[in-house]
């Protein structure tokens, strides 16, 4: 075989090409070792096992979780040989491997994320007792979304679900919820709840839940969370930015609606409820008006006694005025006018008389 003879460049480039073709990208499980971030842009580590080690480059934006040295990491990377020589892995992604470094990278996004507040209860929302319209974030083919679908139907139905089919673990999962919730948050009228749900599974596998990025995302939703994912005992902090946490998708459909037959009981109770408030409301009345009409009959009986004294005092009075009784008691009536050689006429109780005057005195 002919030697070919090669520049230092074209060694470098031919070796990357050769890689990029074999390898174009490798899963690599190891330990973190010298982990640092350089002008807040540049991460640089060294993935290490018991023999050997490689250094690792990423950009920061990539880095989802917290990490640091001594957390065992899976990366997937492209290996490169850089122009100074020094081959090392450019990281596509990184996540925690084994239930250590998953709970100490959980604990270290918890501690950032709760110091920026968001998880504070003062920033979570009550959702609607009665939505209307519901959006869904789930892997459709899975039991959990059949159980929240099944039981939201039974318990209330006539709701206008809508639902946006994801995957819910793995490398992609967190960018593919992400692109959902950002989907429902720019609709023109937004639905009244946003759930995220997603059946049980070990903790690599819900870990995609623990994702800066995705807690972030349901944490800034313009529209209400309730979040139901994995079991009872299962704790994410996606659970934790939600406005409401479930402890399974099933006790997520229980929370976002009521139970029909509940509802229905209740409001017969509050119609016999309202109706024996009602019949005592009317016989309290009735009390009462019978009282009040009993108080103005004996106000109009005092009033008619007073009317009845007054009349008979003005008929005494008019009675005494009378003329005829006054001629009665001998007194008489004169008419005419009283000068010398007029004549008059004098009334009595019995007879009229007429007469002419012949003399008229002034008292």
């Amino acid at each position: 075989m002919e030697n070919v003879k090669l520049s230092v460049s074209d060694f470098i480039a031919l070796t990357n090409q050769t890689l990029e073709y074999a390898y174009p990208f490798v899963e690599i499980e190891g330990e973190v070792a010298s982990f640092k971030v350089n002008q807040g842009k540049y991460v640089f580590f060294d993935l290490k096992d018991a023999e050997s080690t490689v250094g690792c480059f990423m950009m920061v934006f990539a880095l989802r979780i917290p990490i640091e040295d001594g957390m065992k990491v899976i990366v997937r990377a492209s290996p490169k040989l850089t122009k100074w020589g020094k081959f090392s892995l450019t990281v596509q992604s990184i996540r925690p491997s084994g239930e250590g470094s998953l709970k100490k990278s959980f604990e270290l996004l918890k501690v950032k994320l709760e110091k920026e507040g968001l998880f504070a209860s003062e920033r979570k929302r009550i959702l609607p007792s009665m939505p209307q319209t519901v959006a869904v974030i789930s892997s459709t083919g899975a039991a959990g979304y059949a159980d929240f679908m099944k039981i939201i139907d039974e318990r209330w139905g006539g709701m206008q679900v809508e639902v946006a089919h994801v995957q819910v673990q793995g490398e992609s999962a967190a960018d593919q919820i992400i692109r959902a919730i950002r989907h429902f948050n720019e609709q023109p009228e937004l639905a009244d709840v946003l759930v995220v749900i997603r059946g049980g599974g070990s903790a690599d596998d819900l870990s995609v839940f623990n994702d800066e990025l995705l807690v972030r995302a349901i944490a800034s939703s313009r529209i209400p969370t309730l979040t139901g994912i994995g079991h009872e005992i299962d704790e994410s902090l996606a659970d934790l930015a939600a406005d409401v946490r479930a402890s399974t998708p099933s006790n997520a459909a229980e929370r976002l609606v009521p139970e029909k037959q509940e509802i229905q009981r209740h409001v017969r109770q509050s119609i016999l409820r309202m109706a024996g408030a009602a019949t005592s409301a009317i016989d309290q009345t009735a009390r009462e008006v019978s009282i009040e009409l009993e108080r103005a009959a004996k106000a109009f009986e005092y009033r008619h006694e007073q009317i009845l004294q007054k009349v008979s005092g003005l008929s005494g009075k008019l009675a005494a005025y009378d003329p005829a009784r006054v001629l009665a008691r001998g007194y008489s009536i004169v008419r005419g006018e009283r000068k010398l050689g007029s004549e008059i006429e004098i009334e009595s109780a019995r007879e009229i008389i007429k007469a002419e005057v012949v003399y008229v005195e002034k008292k």
